[in-house]
């Protein structure tokens, strides 16, 4: 009997044994198969909760990003554009050359005071770093969350209008305002930015861009076509006298400039034609003149005190469609549906132009009741 009780209780543990290591090997399962639900929920859910970064209180800002050489030559312009608004609607932020600080003794608006990047990169124009410190831009004003908009301008950029109808313009408005047309010149896309850059996604455009912040972080987040760009998107080589027939040679390479394709590109290849006015808000007066033999292509032409008149202001306020001639497109300028100016701003201004728009008032003073009457 004793034998047999022993015999009885030894199978008892080895049941209880197999029993516990059963239990928790199923509870293992179950462990792991609730990880990895919860997990593809995680992965699935294509609406994740908006970060707090996001959210914001009172009204939402334009973020006015001035990409320049050094100083603002047109500071006392600007200062009084910012005067005549309120300064919770607006944020400024300036890339210039590093180490260069905006304060009392390098600009005479205190709205710069202390806006410069400090991360800045030296640029160079028709060189990716052009594109790379509009990136750096719009990720110093995206860490404001009340920042919607993003103007991006040169130093020898002027307003057209007062901060008022400029606000209300770009605001009432749910799109972005980018230049954007199909490029049917062979000479700027290189076949090897392909098949990350299909030949059909390819645009161009001027770099002078408005945008909501969706597509600003669109342009932020990207690796993949920023890279690409800077190893196939290079300016071609200025023609060298000195170098006689071997000019051939070195014209015959594409002549690729990041900043007129970068961003058109990009949110083409995102699939957000869509969402663009496909146009600028910056005016541009092209030099149509030069022939190929000389070392400059179209250049924008610079105004000056005598050519920057009332009737040349005028002239500029009073266009309201743009020609694209590749695609054969007239692009109305309208805002949800109502026709407006197509320009609010305008380049190339020299200190003494621009001192004559506000001399009389250009920026001062305008009605703006015809715009706000369209967001009621």
């Amino acid at each position: 009997m004793a034998v047999t009780a022993r015999g009885v209780k030894k199978r008892h543990v080895v049941l209880t044994r197999k029993m516990l290591i059963l239990f928790f090997a199923s509870l293992s399962c179950v462990l792991v198969f609730a990880l990895a639900t919860l997990s593809t929920l995680h992965f699935n859910n294509t609406k994740p909760p908006i970060p707090v970064s996001r959210v914001f209180h009172g009204p939402p800002k334009i973020a006015f990003l001035f990409l320049v050489r050094l100083n603002l030559p047109l500071d006392f312009l600007w200062d009084a554009f910012f005067q005549n608004g309120d300064v919770s609607r607006f944020s400024i932020y300036v890339h210039s050359a590093p180490g260069f600080v905006l304060d009392e003794s390098t600009t005479r608006s205190r709205f710069f005071y202390a806006r410069q990047l400090t991360n800045s990169i030296q640029v160079s124009w028709g060189e990716s770093s052009m594109i790379q410190a509009e990136r750096l831009l719009l990720a110093a004003a995206l860490e404001d969350p009340a920042n919607q908009r993003f103007v991006l301008l040169s130093d020898s950029c002027v307003p057209l209008y007062n901060f008022s109808y400029v606000y209300n313009y770009v605001m009432v408005s749910p799109r972005s305002f980018v230049d954007s047309f199909l490029d049917a010149k062979e000479g700027r896309y290189n076949p090897k930015m392909s098949p990350k850059i299909p030949r059909e996604k390819w645009r161009k455009g001027s770099q002078w861009i408005t945008i909501v912040r969706k597509h600003a972080e669109v342009i932020v987040d990207d690796d993949v076509i920023f890279s690409v760009f800077k190893k196939y998107c290079k300016r071609r080589p200025p023609i060298d006298t000195r170098k006689g027939k071997l000019n051939l040679k070195l014209q015959k390479q594409h002549n690729c400039i990041p900043d007129e394709h970068y961003v058109q590109t990009l949110l083409a290849m995102h699939d957000l034609e869509g969402e663009l006015e496909r146009r600028a808000l910056t005016y541009t007066l092209w030099n149509q003149t030069t022939t190929k033999m000389e070392n400059k292509g179209w250049h924008p032409i610079t105004f000056s005190y005598a050519n920057a008149g009332p009737q040349r202001i005028k002239e500029m306020k009073g266009i309201n469609h743009v020609y694209y001639e590749t695609e054969y497109r007239i692009e109305w300028c309208r805002t949800n549906s109502t026709h407006v100016p197509c320009f609010l701003f305008a380049r190339k201004f020299s200190q003494g132009a621009a001192m004559r728009l506000l001399s009389e008032e250009v920026v001062d003073h305008f009605d703006v009741s015809a715009l706000l009457a369209t967001t009621s």
